[in-house]
């Protein structure tokens, strides 16, 4: 074998990982042997069939009805209403934290922490690699890794690392390789690697343990450590090594991504912008051709594109498609998407949601941050979307530079009076990009010691600080009538990635 690709836990468990099925595309293409395991997967569903030595009847419950709450999400069963998922989702998410509490950890459907180890240091993280059998995986990935590396020795092996839930693990599985074959070629890869390298003053912390970070796209540097020459040409990705995975969706689902970076890259405090992100999408006849082969793979099933923002042109590209198969995807407000007839059409090619960036209600501080968005605009689009039958997860940003009280509250008032037009709702509070061009203007100060942190903290020009925005989204928004009724309807811990086969169940009965 020349490649072994893994997906280390925790990310949500409901559809295989984007970036190593384009990593096996690649290698793929270029006639290369690999292998993928999507040890996120497999490690969630080993502490999920632990013992149930429970002595809390909630818990022992959990255990007893494990079976039948993993096979109500992946048949569709729980998605027939939100007390019968929230069920579900709560019975194994009971079972995960029990079983990871015995090791210090805490382990959800979406997220990894433990106290000993913070994914934003890295001094933290060579140690978990050093100690990895603490790690509450360990007795999984040991004998899994085992296993393969005793039938089959890759050359190479490559980690995509996306998300801080996934640190800890992705280090102490490497500090299990590095101490079972000390010469072993070890590369770490994907988004988060990317902004660590990307971010100011990046310097490696982790020689001697990981052989190679790599930032972006990995398709030609994987080729290469695999032996082969790289074509040039970027291949469709390869989700058939994730076929047999029991993902907890009620369809396939094949991730898909048309462009790495954002087209817009206009907006203030963006971290593309600050990481110096290009914005390389794929023609538009090639990402409808990738798409429909896509679709065939998942059929019938969902495509989840998973852009930064769908860009003007592949979103007419996508609603002149006359296949209808189910998709969806985050777009930024456009003119288009106020367009009736364009909803219509966007309907038609199989849109079930869109995920729109909304982020305010108060012009003021749209235009300061640079999003190119009218409220009358998002006004417009919620209306044409809700009347052609594309459900909006809606994404609301509070606590920038450009916001204080009153602007807030103006974003209240918007999502209150157009809440009839919204299915879901996503609230963030700000985080400052560490080494944005704007952080200048600011007083900033540092969260933490840790030198992998992303984000900074700043004093607010308007004395909207984090303490105040969050009290105004507890105590304000998120108990305003109008907008509980929305949150109620979000998917816990899955959110957007289950919301589009709520949107479906719905449509399929109504």
């Amino acid at each position: 074998m020349d490649i072994l690709l893994i997906h280390p836990p925790v990310v949500k468990p409901s559809e295989p990982p984007a970036g190593p099925a384009r990593l096996a595309g690649a290698l793929r293409e270029h006639g290369r042997s690999f292998m993928v395991v999507d040890a996120n997967i497999e490690g969630l569903l080993y502490l999920l069939n632990g013992r149930a030595d429970a002595s809390d009847t909630w818990t022992r419950r959990a255990f007893l009805h494990v079976q039948d709450s993993l096979a109500s999400l992946t048949s569709g069963r729980a998605f027939s209403n939100m007390d019968r998922y929230t069920q579900a989702v709560n019975g194994l998410n009971r079972i995960l934290s029990f079983t990871s509490g015995k090791s210090g950890a805490h382990v959800s459907l979406n997220n990894y922490t433990q106290e000993a180890y913070s994914p934003v240091r890295s001094q933290d993280l060579v140690r978990a690699a050093l100690e990895h059998e603490n790690n509450v995986f360990y007795p999984y990935f040991g004998r899994r890794l085992l296993g393969i590396l005793d039938k089959d020795e890759p050359s190479v092996v490559g980690f995509s690392l996306n998300y801080l839930s996934q640190a800890v693990t992705a280090f102490a599985m490497i500090g299990f390789l590095r101490k079972l074959h000390p010469g072993m070629k070890i590369v770490l890869g994907g988004g988060l690697v990317t902004s660590w390298i990307n971010g100011q003053g990046w310097s490696n912390p982790f020689s001697g343990l990981v052989d190679e970070l790599v930032a972006g796209k990995g398709e030609e540097r994987i080729v290469s450590l695999a032996g082969a020459r790289w074509s040039g040409v970027e291949p469709v990705p390869d989700y058939s090594p994730f076929l047999p995975y029991a993902y907890l969706s009620p369809r396939k689902v094949a991730p898909f991504s048309t462009s790495s970076g954002c087209y817009w890259a206009k907006c203030s405090f963006c971290p593309e912008k600050a990481e110096g992100t290009p914005y390389s999408p794929l023609p538009a006849g090639r990402a409808l051709k990738d798409f429909g082969q896509l679709s065939a793979l998942a059929s019938p099933g969902l495509v989840h594109v998973c852009d930064n923002a769908l860009s003007p042109a592949l979103l007419k590209s996508m609603a002149d498609r006359e296949q209808a198969t189910p998709w969806y995807g985050f777009a930024r407000v456009t003119r288009s998407l106020a367009d009736p007839d364009f909803c219509a059409r966007l309907k038609r090619s199989g849109c079930v949601m869109l995920k729109l960036g909304i982020e305010s209600g108060d012009q003021g501080v749209l235009d300061e941050l640079g999003k190119g968005i009218r409220v009358e605009e998002s006004i417009n689009a919620l209306r044409a979307l809700h009347a052609s039958g594309i459900a909006v997860y809606a994404y609301l940003l509070f606590g920038t530079p450009a916001e204080d009280y009153a602007a807030a509250g103006k974003t209240l008032e918007f999502t209150a009076e157009h809440s009839g037009f919204i299915g879901f709702l996503n609230l963030s509070v700000f985080n400052l990009p560490r080494g944005s061009s704007e952080a200048a203007a600011l007083e900033t100060y540092d969260f933490s010691e840790g030198d992998l942190s992303l984000y900074q903290g700043f004093v607010h020009p308007r004395g909207w600080e984090r303490n105040l925005v969050r009290q105004f989204l507890d105590k304000e928004f998120r108990r305003h009538p109008a907008v509980a009724r929305i949150l109620r309807a979000d998917p816990p811990f899955f959110t957007s990635n289950h919301a589009p086969f709520f949107v479906m169940n719905r449509l399929e009965y109504s």
